[in-house]
C-alpha cells in the first residue's frame, strides 16, 4: 500500500507527515490486500483566521471497489485526519459486505413451475 500525504503549502514537518503516515497505516491494517494507495489531502480552508476550517481528504485505490473518496472538517488537522479515516473504513466495509452480499432469487411464489417427465 502506498500513501502520498499532500499539504497545501507543504508546511507539515517531517515528523508530521511521519504520523499521519503511521496513522493511515494502522487503521488500515486490516484492508491492506483491498487498497492499493492512499492519498492524504490536509489543508486549511480559512487559513490563519482560525475557526473549524482543518480539512482532510482521502482518496483510497483500490482493486474491487474503484476509488472511494471521504472528506472531513474538524478544528485541529489530526481530529480531520480522524474523521476521515474513520469514514473510510466504513466505506471500505461497507462496500467489501456489499461484494459478499449473496444474490437473492426469486422468490416461490414468482419461480417458473418445473415440468417434470412423466407428469401428465
Amino acid at each position: 500500500m502506498q500513501i502520498r500525504v499532500e499539504t497545501v503549502h507543504d508546511d507539515l514537518a517531517s515528523d508530521a507527515r511521519e504520523r499521519v503516515e503511521a496513522r493511515v497505516r494502522f487503521v488500515m491494517r486490516r484492508m491492506r490486500a483491498q487498497v492499493m494507495q492512499v492519498h492524504v489531502r490536509l489543508r486549511d480552508i480559512n487559513g490563519p483566521r482560525g475557526g473549524i476550517d482543518q480539512s482532510c481528504q482521502i482518496t483510497l485505490a483500490t482493486d474491487q471497489h474503484g476509488t472511494l473518496v471521504v472528506h472531513a472538517i474538524e478544528r485541529q488537522a489530526m481530529g480531520a485526519l480522524e474523521l476521515a479515516l474513520k469514514r473510510a473504513s466504513g466505506a471500505l466495509v461497507r462496500a467489501w459486505q456489499r461484494q459478499r452480499r449473496p444474490v437473492r432469487g426469486l422468490s416461490m411464489a414468482r419461480r417458473p413451475a418445473l415440468a417434470v417427465e412423466g407428469a401428465v
